[in-house]
């Protein structure tokens, strides 16, 4: 038996073995996500002969069709099996009585940004709000991500069929971060030629998009940035800020902070932002929540401001993340089904 009909064998019994939807998504990550088994071996062909990539790169093209197909027919097969457990439940009773009309709620995740963007005001934290189609520049160039810089990989996924004024592709943007640059520029042109400028506090909440997309992970998201800007900003007022918030945000202060040294493009020194509650499902876990740090001297450039003079932080946590935090969802998924059964509890 090839390596490939064994590939193929090992993803027909992973995704036959998935009792749910939710794992059966979790396995196809394993076989057909970005570092799954398939995308490694195709990875690999570099390292062959011309010859040899066409013979072995059709090999695997194959093998990913039969994979993808039995994906399909799971998914169609789960499907099928919810439906039917569904229309057994829900078995017309003629006797019961009428419905009521239903009163609306606020959907968990618009609960979650207007609770953030509260939270920060009380810090003295503006919100601004953009467009979510935006330039190759606010996207990535001024955040100090060039052109095939390998930070983008994860981030310039998705297009739309317009260009700006320099010819570059319109995008769907993954980040809020082309906000931050863009209220620092407004804001740094109303004061230009003052000799003080007031400090630059900023959330930039909204909808991001990125492909990815399993039980953690949805193509479309939801981010809150911030940004805080002025003549002597440190790390330390980064750790105030994202402590008074995390705690106000779970209504506990039962929980510990922790930031890991880590690489972002647009921040020098970097960190991954860290919590561990210290009581509930959660206790004991490092649950990672943000990315932050130092804006980069570039990026400051890019406002339109001067590096020597003013410093800043920046962060940006998935709103998301934090609601299944806040309400106990296990699965992202959930959030976008539109299951009024599910919605109806955060009225």
């Amino acid at each position: 038996m090839s390596d490939l009909d064994a590939l193929l064998q090992a993803a027909q019994a992973d995704f036959a073995a998935a009792p749910t939807p939710a794992e059966l998504e979790n396995a196809k990550a394993r076989f057909l996500g970005k570092s799954g088994r398939v995308t490694e071996l195709m990875k690999g062909l570099g390292a062959l002969s011309i010859e040899e990539k066409k013979t072995r790169g059709a090999e695997i093209n194959q093998t990913k069709v039969a994979i993808e197909a039995a994906l399909t027919a799971r998914r169609d097969a789960l499907a099928a099996a919810e439906l039917e457990k569904q229309l057994k439940a829900e078995a017309l009773d003629v006797t019961l009585p009428g419905r009521q009309r239903g009163t609306a709620g606020l959907h968990p995740i618009t609960r979650a940004m207007e609770r953030i963007e509260a939270i920060f005001g009380s810090m003295g934290f503006d919100v601004a709000d953009g467009p979510e189609i935006e330039t190759d520049w606010y996207s990535f160039s001024a955040l100090n991500n060039p052109e095939n810089h390998p930070a983008r990989s994860m981030q310039d996924t998705f297009y739309v069929d317009m260009k700006d004024e320099n010819g570059s592709w319109l995008n769907l943007r993954p980040h809020t971060s082309p906000m931050q640059i863009r209220y620092a520029q407004a804001h740094a042109k109303r004061y230009a030629g003052q000799e003080t400028m007031p400090e630059i506090r900023v959330i930039a909440p909204g909808r991001t998009y990125r492909v990815d997309s399993d039980a953690t992970h949805s193509p479309m998201f939801h981010q809150v940035e911030g940004l805080w800007v002025g003549e002597n900003i440190s790390f330390k007022d980064l750790k105030a800020v994202y402590l008074n918030f995390i705690t106000a945000f779970f209504e506990t202060d039962q929980l510990q902070l922790r930031f890991r040294p880590s690489y972002f493009p647009f921040t020098e020194p970097s960190a991954e932002i860290d919590i561990m509650f210290e009581s509930g499902p959660l206790k004991g876990r490092w649950l990672e929540v943000s990315g932050s740090g130092q804006v980069h001297p570039q990026v400051i450039r890019n406002m339109g401001l001067d590096p020597e003079r003013y410093i800043g932080f920046a962060f940006g946590s998935g709103i998301d993340r934090l609601a299944m935090l806040r309400y106990g969802v296990n699965d992202l998924r959930a959030f976008f089904d539109g299951d009024l059964r599910f919605l109806s509890q955060f009225k």
